[in-house]
């Protein structure tokens, strides 16, 4: 005799396995963020944001560190962008199929599965030794570039082929070409997707401290140009924690570091809100 569940209770059932795993993780991530700011938000201060940080980090605070972790962050993101975007428009518009697609493609998966510290190593000795570029703000930006390259790259693909083809289609009869279809059409259609790639980018990169602390360097002193070296926040509160130096100011950086990032994630997905409220 064979037991045979009915499509309502196999759904139910789906339904709670999934509310479960989601529970989860919400619950994980909830726990991490609430355990960090416990620990590290009676550190925070206009002085400990604003101050130099002296001492290694033992005293003052962490203004250098967030100005380096904007510039790097900024710089990588300036450089990956019009290339991992570029490159998807090329894969998705120009190609069809053939060797060329296949061969990117696959040059972008096996990046996206490369551990950070190969890229550190990689920026090491092309960025600073080869390039002569030394422990800049230059080296580790474009070593974070091309680590989230991948990012920005698959997800800026899957969001231009979901845009219709109907409406190249449209953009041809009317007399459009090819370039201004994707300017004008495709590209503003598929924003929503393509700023989600690079908000995942921006997350890799904030937090990022292998590739960082072998490209950037870790100098306490404020960056005066690009070719300057500096610390970022994730270097900052693994050398404060890994030393230790000084746990309750590591927790104030993470603190600090979570504040970031969810705030880049905010501001972001507002922008991308109000941009599909207009278009849509």
């Amino acid at each position: 005799m064979t037991f045979r569940i009915g499509p309502r209770t196999s759904q139910i059932i789906a339904y709670i396995l999934l509310l479960v795993m989601t529970s989860i993780t919400v619950i994980v991530l909830f726990f991490i963020i609430v355990y960090i700011f416990n620990h590290g938000i009676g550190q925070l201060s206009l002085e400990f944001l604003t101050d130099r940080t002296r001492e290694m980090g033992k005293e003052g605070g962490i203004f250098p560190s967030i100005i380096g972790t904007l510039l790097v962050t900024m710089f990588a993101i300036a450089v990956a962008t019009p290339l991992g975007v570029g490159s998807a428009v090329y894969l998705v518009e120009y190609t069809r199929g053939g060797l060329i697609r296949r061969i990117i493609s696959f040059g972008a998966d096996c990046l996206a599965g490369v551990p950070s510290i190969i890229f550190g190593l990689f920026g090491f000795i092309f960025f600073v030794i080869k390039l002569n570029l030394g422990w800049s703000i230059i080296s580790g930006g474009l070593t974070l570039a091309v680590m989230i390259l991948p990012t920005v790259i698959r997800t800026a693909e899957e969001a231009i082929k979901a845009v219709p083809h109907t409406y190249r289609e449209i953009s041809y009869s009317l007399g459009g070409g090819k370039l201004d279809t994707i300017v004008k059409v495709v590209l503003p259609t598929s924003l929503p997707g393509i700023l989600t790639g690079i908000i995942l980018g921006i997350g890799r990169a904030v937090g990022e401290t292998a590739a960082v602390i072998f490209t950037a360097g870790s100098a306490l002193g404020i960056p005066t140009s690009l070719f300057s070296s500096t610390r970022t926040l994730a270097v900052h509160f693994y050398i404060l924690a890994r030393e230790g130096i000084s746990m309750p100011k590591a927790y104030g950086t993470a603190t600090v570091l979570i504040i970031i990032i969810l705030a880049v994630n905010f501001i972001a997905y507002r922008l991308m809100h109000r941009f599909i409220a207009r278009y849509y």
